[in-house]
C-alpha cells in the first residue's frame, strides 16, 4: 500500500472530493449596457466563469443571462425566478458569477440571496472577490462587500442629484422631452417655431373662453396636435396653462417618483429651481389664465354673459361691482347704494371712447400693440403650413410602403385615415387664419386714418346693434369705477377686430365728470 501523503507529519486531505468534483453550478450573467458600451461582454463573462467552473471540474447546467438589465433590483426578473427554481429543486448547488455587483446592487437583495442559496444548501461564488458562502469567512466577508456595494450605489445617486441641481441652475438640459412650445438647442430651452405659435394661442382661448375643453376642441378643430399627434384633452391644456415655462420660468428638481410604476410628486418649493428662458406668452396673460384655473377648482364656473352693456366691468369706487335690477334703469351698488343711469354711463364712455382715438400717443401704441398680433397671427399661419406640409409627406411615405406591399390595405386604412381627417382641418383651417392675417394687415394703417375712424364710429354709435355695441366694450373695456362725482376708465388698447383682445399689458386711464 502506498504511503500517505504529509506535510509536518500531518495528513494532507485532498483539494477536491469526488462530491465536489461533480457539483452541479449555474453561471449567472448580467452586464449592464454602459459596461458593453466599455467592452465587457456578456460573452466574456461567460467564458471566465466556464474556466473557472473547468478547473474546478463542476458541471454547468445552465446560464442565466440578464445583459442589459439594471442591478438596482433583480428578484422579479424571469431569469431569476428560474434560478431559484433551480436551486430550491437541486438541480444547481453553486452559482458563479464575475463580481458581486453583477448578481445584485441592492444590499437587501444581495443578503437575500445568501440566505436562499443557504436555506437549499448551495454556494455563490464571486471571482472578483474570491468569495465562497460555504465559509464562515466567506460569508462574512460577502456581507461586508454587499454594504460596500450598496454604499457605492448611493453614493453615485448622491452625485448624480447634486449634478442635476448644478446643471438646472444653468439652465440645461436635465434628459427627457423639452416641453411644448420649446426645443432644446445647444443645450438651452428656446421656443419652437412650429410649436410656439399654438401654446400661445392655447392660452389666449382659454382666457377668451374659461373652460378646458372648449379650448382642447378648438384647437383640434384647427388641425392643431401635441407633439406626439394625440389630439388635445383638457388634462393636456391644463398641464400647459399650469406650467410656467411659458412665461419664461423654467422649473427643475420640482417632482419625486414614489416608485417605480407609482405617482410623481411635487417637492418641497425650496427644492425648486428656476431659470429664466424666453417667454412664449406675457407674465400677464399667464397669471390671469392660472388665476382662472383656480377659480375652477374653487367651483366658479364661468359667468354667463352680460346682458347690460357694462355689466361686469362696471364697479363702485367702494370696490364692489355695480348691477341693473329688473325694475330701475340704473347700475347699482348693493352695498352703499351709489347709483347711475344707464344711458348717462354710456354717453360719458363714448366722450372717452372719442378722446383715446384723437390722442396721438395713443393711437401709437395701438398701432405698436397691432404690429405685435399680426405677427403672431403670421408666425401662427407659419406653423399650420409647416404642419400641413408634414402630414403629406408622412401620407406620401404611408402610401409608398402600401405600394411596396410593406402595409396591408387595412393597416393602411387605419394609418391613413387620422391623417387625412387631420390634414382637412389644417386645410379648412389655414384659409380662415390667412384670412385673418389679410385683414388685419389692411386694418394696420396709419394713426390719421385711425383718428378718423374713430370719428366715424363716434358719429354712427347711436346707429350700432346693442350687440355690437356689448361686443365693443368687450373688447377695450378693463374696468369702469363710478363714484360720486366722477367715472374712470380702465381702457385696453383699442382693435380693429376681435382677434385684438388679447393685449392688456397696457391700459389708458379716463376720468370723467359724473353727469349732473
Amino acid at each position: 500500500m502506498a504511503g500517505k501523503a504529509t506535510v509536518g507529519g500531518r495528513e494532507l486531505i485532498p483539494s477536491r472530493t469526488h462530491t465536489e468534483a461533480s457539483k452541479r453550478v449555474g453561471i449567472w450573467i448580467r452586464v449592464s449596457t454602459e459596461d458593453q458600451a466599455k467592452g465587457e461582454s456578456p460573452e466574456h463573462h461567460e467564458r471566465r466563469a466556464r474556466m473557472y467552473a473547468e478547473a474546478k471540474g463542476w458541471d454547468i447546467v445552465r446560464v442565466y443571462d440578464l445583459s442589459g438589465v439594471s442591478g438596482k433590483t433583480v428578484m422579479g426578473h424571469p431569469e431569476t425566478t428560474a434560478m431559484r427554481d433551480d436551486v430550491a429543486a437541486g438541480r444547481i448547488t453553486g452559482l458563479i458569477f464575475s463580481k458581486l455587483a453583477r448578481l445584485a446592487r441592492n444590499t437587501k437583495e444581495l443578503l437575500e440571496f445568501a440566505e436562499y442559496f443557504k436555506t437549499h444548501q448551495a454556494d455563490l461564488i464571486s471571482l472578483q472577490e474570491s468569495i465562497d458562502t460555504s465559509s464562515p469567512a466567506g460569508r462574512f466577508f460577502y456581507t461586508m462587500i454587499a454594504g460596500m456595494a450598496q454604499w457605492e450605489r448611493e453614493e453615485i445617486a448622491d452625485r448624480v442629484s447634486a449634478s442635476v441641481k448644478v446643471r438646472a441652475t444653468m439652465g440645461k438640459s436635465l434628459g427627457g422631452a423639452a416641453p411644448f412650445g420649446y426645443r432644446w438647442q445647444d443645450d438651452q430651452l428656446v421656443p419652437d417655431p412650429t410649436e410656439a405659435p399654438v401654446r400661445k394661442l392655447l392660452y389666449e382661448l382659454f382666457r377668451s373662453h374659461g373652460r378646458l375643453k372648449t379650448v382642447a376642441r378648438l384647437l383640434n378643430e384647427a388641425g392643431h396636435r401635441t407633439r406626439n399627434g394625440s389630439q388635445f384633452s383638457d388634462t393636456t391644456v391644463r398641464r400647459l396653462l399650469e406650467d410656467p415655462t411659458a412665461m419664461g420660468s423654467r422649473r427643475a428638481n420640482y417632482t419625486k417618483s414614489l416608485g417605480e410604476g407609482r405617482h410623481w410628486i411635487k417637492k418641497p418649493e425650496d427644492d425648486w429651481i428656476l431659470t429664466p428662458v424666453e417667454p412664449i406668452v406675457s407674465e400677464e396673460l399667464w397669471r390671469e389664465c392660472n388665476a382662472l384655473l383656480k377659480e375652477r377648482a374653487a367651483g366658479r364656473r364661468p359667468a354667463r354673459r352680460a346682458v347690460h352693456l357694462f355689466t361686469g366691468i362696471a364697479y363702485c369706487h367702494c370696490g364692489q361691482k355695480m348691477y341693473v335690477p329688473s325694475n330701475s334703469p340704473k347700475y347699482i351698488c348693493y352695498k352703499c347704494r351709489n347709483k347711475i343711469p344707464l344711458n348717462d354711463l354710456e354717453r360719458v364712455f363714448v366722450e372717452q371712447l372719442k378722446d383715446f382715438f384723437l390722442s396721438p400717443d395713443d393711437v401709437a401704441r395701438y398701432l405698436a400693440d397691432a404690429d405685435r398680433v399680426l405677427a403672431d397671427k403670421q408666425r401662427l399661419l407659419e406653423s399650420l403650413e409647416s404642419e400641413r406640409t408634414r402630414i403629406r409627406a408622412e401620407m406620401d411615405k404611408l402610401y409608398q410602403l402600401y405600394l411596396a406591399d410593406q402595409l396591408t390595405p387595412t393597416a393602411f386604412g387605419a394609418r391613413n385615415r387620422p391623417l387625412e381627417e387631420r390634414l382637412a382641418q389644417v386645410t379648412a383651417e389655414i384659409p380662415r387664419l390667412q384670412g385673418e392675417v389679410d385683414f388685419l394687415a389692411i386694418e394696420n394703417v396709419s394713426a390719421a386714418e385711425i383718428a378718423s375712424q374713430a370719428q366715424g364710429l363716434y358719429e354712427q354709435w347711436p346707429e350700432l346693434p346693442s350687440a355690437d355695441r356689448r361686443a365693443l366694450v368687450e373688447t377695450i373695456v378693463q374696468r369702469i369705477e363710478i363714484a360720486q362725482d366722477d367715472i374712470s376708465f380702465d381702457l385696453n388698447y383699442l382693435p380693429s377686430t376681435a382677434e385684438l383682445v388679447a393685449g392688456k399689458q397696457r391700459n389708458f386711464r379716463g376720468s370723467s365728470r359724473r353727469p349732473s
